[in-house]
Parts: structure tokens; C-alpha cells; sequence
């Protein structure tokens, strides 16, 4: 049977002009199958409900899961990462790129050392702060972008936070994107998202897809249609080769947990 032409964001990269926009903290969603479609290349499989607006993804040992679940507030935690020991949730406007950071990171086999966050964020000129609590916090260059280790004051307990919050000029702050982490992330994928946080490249959005466009700059220029189609191509093969190369450095382990059970999703996505 003939597939119907329908309009769709599916379509990109196909569908628009593209720009390159700086910076990449500011820039938007962008398209989340930079992340989905990178872990199910890396062997994830989808136990999402196809009636309903959702992702669910496991890792092949099934100790690790995403879901994206869009919500009317898009600086909600539409993105959620987690194990059986720590989790991570991200705002709809976090770039699909940043995120990458963190995803991509857990195809990889964790390194022997634990990476230091802080030097790379202040390798690309944000600040940093320590105080006698043991609270840490960096802040970009343009006073709107942070992130920080810190604990409550009535709590010992660390959490990781990333936010870009724009001044309201009442002395509030509306948030554009949030990134929260379990102070039991991996150190490495902490890293992973930092790094590409600080990022300098460009990264490709449509004129008018940037929730905020006095805070960017867009170029038409750049790669388009056929380029970026090639590039994320390249991005899958590579996400394949390194999930590869994890499995074979990995010891042998315990048989993988059993399977999220897929019904039962659906069945929690149809009750909403």
C-alpha cells in the first residue's frame, strides 16, 4: 500500500531551511531522535504504547531507561533518565544535543577514574564557586546559565542542577530549561553533559523553531537536507561502534533483569 504524503516534523531534515544557531544552550528542543534514535542504535529497544505521545526506551541489559513524555508545560520534565540507583530529568526546551552529552555517555563503558566537571565548564569561561558547605556552582559567561552541586539547608543531601533562567526585570526569573540529576549519576555522564553544555558549535534549528530568538543568532548557512541527513547517519553508525566496543570491554555480569514489561506501560499510557 501507498504511504500518504502527511506534513510532519518526521519529515526534517527534508522539510526546512536550516541555520546555524548560537549559542546551543539557547537554541531550543531541536529534534529528540538526536537521542532516541542514538540509543536504538546502540541496541535500546521501544516499549512505548504507538497510540500514545510517548518514548520509552530500555538499555539491553535493561539496567538503564529513558522516557519522553511531552506535557502542555514545556519546561516541565519531559525527559527522564534512570537506573535502579540514581535518575536524571530534563525541561522540553533542553536541547536534543546537551542531552546527547548524557546519552551517548551510557553507550560507552565507564572510564576507570571518575572525570572533575568543574575544569571543562571553566575551560570555556564560566565561573566557579565553592563554599565551606561544599556547594558548587558555575555560571556562564552571559549570567543566565548555571550549574551547580549544592544541598538543601536543612539537608546533607547533594543534587546536581542546570538551569537557564531569564530575569523577569520584577526580580524573579522565568526558567527556560532545567537539567536535575541524582547526586549518584556517574560521574561520566555528568561530564558527558557538561561538555557538551559548553560546547561552542552551532547547532542546526529552523528560522522560527528557537523558543527565544533575541537570545541567539541565526546564520543561513551551513549544512542542509542531504548534509544533515548524512550527518546523523554517521552519528547512528557511530553509536552502533561504540556500544559494540562497551559490550566487549564489559566483564560478564549477572543475566540482565527482566524485561520492562511492555502492557503494562500501555496499559498505565491508555489510563491518563
Amino acid at each position: 500500500m501507498t504511504r500518504p504524503y502527511i506534513a510532519s516534523a518526521a519529515d526534517d531534515p527534508w522539510s526546512r531551511i536550516w541555520c546555524d544557531t548560537t549559542p546551543r544552550h539557547l537554541a531550543g528542543a531541536g529534534d529528540p531522535r538526536h537521542v532516541t534514535q542514538a540509543l536504538r542504535a546502540g541496541g535500546w529497544r521501544n516499549f512505548g504504547d504507538p497510540d500514545f505521545p510517548h518514548v520509552v526506551l530500555a538499555s539491553p541489559d535493561y539496567r538503564h531507561t529513558l522516557v519522553l513524555e511531552p506535557t502542555p508545560d514545556a519546561y516541565g520534565s519531559w525527559w527522564r533518565i534512570s537506573a535502579q540507583q540514581w535518575h536524571a530529568s530534563f525541561g522540553g526546551n533542553t536541547p536534543a544535543e546537551i542531552i546527547a552529552g548524557f546519552t551517548d555517555a551510557l553507550l560507552h563503558f565507564p572510564p576507570e577514574a571518575e572525570p572533575d566537571i568543574w575544569p571543562t565548564l571553566q575551560a570555556a569561561g564560566w565561573t566557579y564557586e565553592r563554599d565551606d558547605r561544599g556547594n558548587e556552582h558555575a555560571r556562564h559567561p552571559d549570567g543566565i546559565t548555571t550549574m551547580e552541586r549544592s544541598a538543601t539547608l536543612t539537608s546533607d543531601y547533594f543534587s546536581w542542577k542546570a538551569e537557564v533562567a531569564l530575569p523577569t526585570g520584577l526580580g524573579g526569573h522565568h526558567r527556560l530549561w532545567h537539567g536535575y540529576f541524582d547526586d549518584r549519576t556517574p560521574r561520566h555522564l555528568l561530564a558527558g553533559f557538561a561538555a557538551a553544555l559548553s560546547d561552542p558549535t552551532p547547532v542546526s534549528r529552523g528560522r522560527y523553531d528557537v523558543p527565544h530568538s533575541h537570545l541567539v543568532t541565526q546564520v543561513e548557512r551551513g549544512a542542509q537536507g542531504e548534509q544533515l541527513a548524512a550527518a546523523h547517519e554517521a552519528r547512528l553508525k557511530a553509536s552502533r561502534a561504540a556500544a559494540r566496543k562497551a559490550r566487549r570491554s564489559a566483564a560478564p555480569t549477572a543475566r540482565p533483569a527482566s524485561a520492562p514489561d511492555a502492557e503494562a506501560s500501555r496499559s498505565a499510557a491508555r489510563s491518563r
